[in-house]
């Protein structure tokens, strides 16, 4: 291939990459993202950067990203740029002997000044390496801001104390005016009836005195002007034009030292024009991963997983298209339909088929953006940890190529397009993403089915990964002969004819072309007669074979859900349980830690008399009388002992309402909270489960049972509880807003310490909420019955369960 091929070559792929861009609207995601950043060159950068070339740039983009949203959200008031000013000009000013403005020279202190602020704050190589990298080798040359900030006012203004001998120029221009205007008052004074009126106005820079016409010869001076009407004649006076020539060749002098100084200083930024601008650049690094780093936490954004393998897959949940996003922020809208991409390192093609308006263009586009804000240090707007293969080619054919200026039809226009994506993935041995939008549309069907199916199996071959939307049929079955490929679909509400914009992975759509155009109200016979020219055997079978696998979608997604609740509510009893253990292991433990305490003590008061009962009879002096005594008092100690053990042993334990117990026959601990009529049952709440039992079968926790001989007869109806049947807040619980597994465990919470009546707050909505909870209390053993509540307390939209106390 000659030099000139080769030049045509890359001309293809440049312009194809830009095209695609445009294709996939990123320029507008870049204005969006503009809008975060700060100054004025900050939002020229977030519009016109250029894309990362490695995946080691993409990824150093990215820890720059959040090492400074980190920082930024950790400040009050976040990150400043003020005073960072646009110093491009101005340094080509200066590097070309040139003389700059006060005004120009005092930004560039200024910028100096917060690029130390800046880098004093950021600069962190523990938390933040990538921007102290960034950071390490910059100049902020205190000495030329030091200069500048002394010579400079504020408004770039030349200070006096700039030079000696301005401040000496300066000072005796003012004291020249000064005598000026003595002189020109006095002169007023004296001439007050010749005059129009006491103002010194000027003429041509010089000051002048308005006098009555014909009166002016009898001043000396110079006459500058005269009014319209010529009443008024305008005349320096003699008096003060020697000063005021002087006045101006010390304001010249002034004009000249004043340039001298701006020169001065502009030579010296000249001088350092190579560390300013490097200082300007790396500052503007610094606010571009700003601008990512707030616009990436207004998306709700989370990092992407960038990987180097060719064959990755590409693993991104719920991905809201961020143009939606915005739209619908704006509109205060909460519509968007969330995306996911699960693609296999083993896929190469998906082709995405359904009915037009779909939302198959929203699916191709947002795919491109996902890889294009990961590639740019993005975070993206979705969930989980996304994961996919770092792109070096994002290819894609979106839209209509119709051109009358260059006479292309549609079909002519696609395949001028494919056809410079083809030369761009020839020429470039990276990762490649190509987006196909309609593929093979636009002329005869059998020949463009049979091109799209040639053309996927090329990209396939080519290409990591290629997405294509069709209304072909033919390209529904290629995933059953080639297990690169892959079917996806949009599905569709043919009761509303509305697309829903879901994506199903592994389902070919339908076009329900038929069924919208009855919905729409399409001639009765025109649909009927298209009925009849289907080949029954061929699309409607497969019709029939798409929405069985619907179906069973929609089956297994709900089986999913139902598991998902089951687990959920398995996992809360699991936690009650392992609580109620703990805590029931905990009052064991204290229980004998306290009968030990006890026992010490006692047999410590025991050893201590019997050692005094010794040491008495081993006295010299004791009598016959003393050992009788001690005799005595040992087996009353004895008798005494077996009495209380005796007593103890025979004490009958006595369960009460709210008592903590242990059920024998599972071994768990629970809360008496009732007792039948006869007293010799009760009811134990263990967990989240009642249970009525006999007296015999529940024993404390140190294992004190209830003899049945001193069973009491207990009147249950003086120890219910208050139970209410009128509303109030305590009976009352709203789950409005909640799923149902959701709800369950909210209500669950609440039927802990809820007796009688509970009213469940649950809307009327779309009746899902309800239908799922009156379902589950159905399954409840405790629940007596359930109603919808009385218009007053809520009607439909608020169920009312009784409990069995």
């Amino acid at each position: 291939m000659d030099v000139f091929e080769t030049h045509l070559n890359n001309s293809d792929s440049l312009e194809i990459s830009l095209e695609t861009l445009e294709l996939l609207e990123w320029p507008t995601v870049c204005s969006h993202l503009s809008t975060f950043a700060v100054t004025e060159q900050g939002r020229r950068r977030c519009k016109e950067f250029t894309l990362p070339s490695s995946k080691h740039l993409s990824e150093d983009q990215l820890c720059q990203t959040l090492e400074i949203g980190s920082l930024d959200v950790s400040l009050d008031s976040g990150i400043s740029f003020k005073g960072v000013h646009d110093l491009q000009n101005i340094l080509f000013i200066c590097s070309r002997g040139g003389v700059s403005t006060g005004e120009d020279l005092l930004k560039v202190a200024e910028t100096l000044r917060a690029g130390r602020k800046l880098r004093k704050l950021i600069f962190d190589q523990d938390t933040r390496p990538k921007l102290s990298f960034l950071l390490e080798d910059i100049a902020t040359l205190p000495d030329l801001q030091k200069l500048l900030e002394y010579g400079l006012d504020e408004g770039g203004r030349i200070a006096d104390r700039a030079s000696t001998r301005l401040a000496e120029l300066r000072s005796h221009w003012h004291a020249l005016r000064l005598q000026r205007r003595d002189i020109l008052h006095d002169i007023i004074r004296d001439f007050a009836p010749l005059l129009q009126d006491n103002v010194i106005s000027e003429r041509y820079g010089r000051p002048v005195l308005a006098f009555k016409s014909g009166t002016a010869s009898q001043v000396k001076g110079m006459v500058h002007d005269s009014s319209a009407s010529g009443n008024t004649t305008y005349v320096e006076p003699q008096a003060v034009i020697s000063i005021g020539n002087r006045l101006a060749k010390i304001g010249s002098e002034i004009l000249n030292e004043e340039r001298r100084l701006l020169a001065d200083w502009s030579r010296e930024v000249g001088k350092n024009v190579n560390s300013i601008e490097f200082l300007s650049e790396v500052l503007l690094k610094i606010e571009f991963s700003l601008a990512r780093a707030r616009y990436s936490k207004w998306l709700n954004g989370v990092p992407p997983i960038l990987e180097d393998a060719q064959n990755s897959p590409f693993d991104i949940k719920n991905f809201r298209h961020p143009l939606l996003v915005w739209s619908d922020f704006h509109n205060k809208k909460q519509q968007v339909v969330p995306i996911s991409f699960d693609v296999s390192s083993d896929l190469k093609v998906v082709a995405i088929t359904g009915p037009n308006t779909g939302g198959k263009t929203v699916a191709l586009k947002s795919i491109g953006l996902a890889v294009l804000m990961a590639k740019t240090g993005l975070l993206l707007p979705c969930t989980g940890h996304p994961r996919m293969p770092w792109c070096e080619n994002i290819l894609a054919d979106i839209g209509d190529e119709q051109s009358l200026q260059q006479n292309l039809s549609t079909f002519s226009g696609h395949i001028l397009r494919i056809g410079r994506i083809l030369t761009a993935i020839s020429d470039s041995s990276g990762t490649s993403l190509v987006l196909l939008d309609e593929v093979g549309a636009g002329t005869d069907p059998s020949e463009g089915t049979a091109l799209a199916i040639a053309l996927l199996k090329t990209m396939a071959d080519r290409a990591r990964l290629t997405i294509a939307t069709t209304h072909f049929g033919e390209l529904k079955a290629l995933k059953y002969n080639d297990s690169r490929f892959e079917n996806a679909s949009v599905s569709f509400d043919s009761v509303t004819i509305k697309p829903t914009f879901h994506l199903q992975w592994g389902i070919p759509g339908r076009s329900n072309a038929l069924e919208i155009s009855q919905r729409l109200g399409l001639d009765i016979e025109v649909i009927n007669s298209a009925q009849k020219l289907i080949n029954p055997k061929g699309v409607e079978n497969v019709n029939q074979v798409i929405r069985g696998l619907e179906e069973q979608r929609e089956r297994q997604q709900s089986a999913a859900e139902d598991a998902a609740v089951l687990l959920a509510r398995t996992e809360l009893l699991h936690e009650e349980l392992l609580q109620g253990w703990q805590k029931q292991r905990q009052e064991t433990d204290e229980f004998n830690k306290k009968g030990r305490i006890k026992l010490e003590a006692s047999i410590r008061d025991g050893q201590k008399e019997v050692r005094h009962l010794i040491k008495r009879l081993r006295d010299q002096n004791a009598s016959g009388e003393t050992a009788r005594l001690a005799g005595q008092r040992l087996r009353q100690m004895e008798k005494g002992d077996r009495n209380k053990t005796k007593n103890e042993f025979n004490q009958g334990w006595k369960p009460t309402i709210g008592e903590k117990v242990r059920l024998t026959s599972i071994g768990k601990a629970g809360e008496i909270l009732s007792f039948s009529d006869d007293g010799v049952q009760l009811t134990v709440l263990c967990g989240i489960f009642r249970s009525t039992v006999d007296l015999t079968e529940v024993e404390s926790l140190d294992g004190k049972k209830v003899q049945v001989s001193q069973v009491v007869k207990i009147n249950s109806s003086q120890i219910k509880k208050n139970f209410s049947t009128i509303r109030t807040k305590k009976n009352t619980v709203d789950v409005r807003g909640l799923r149902v597994h959701e709800a369950e465990g909210v209500i669950e919470e609440k039927l802990r310490n809820c007796g009688g009546a509970l009213w469940i707050i649950h809307g009327i909505g779309s009746g899902k909420l309800k239908k799922g909870l009156r379902t589950w209390f159905e399954t409840l053993p405790y629940i007596d019955k359930i109603l919808d509540a009385e218009p007053h307390d809520g009607g439909l939209g608020c169920t009312v369960i009784w409990i069995i106390n």
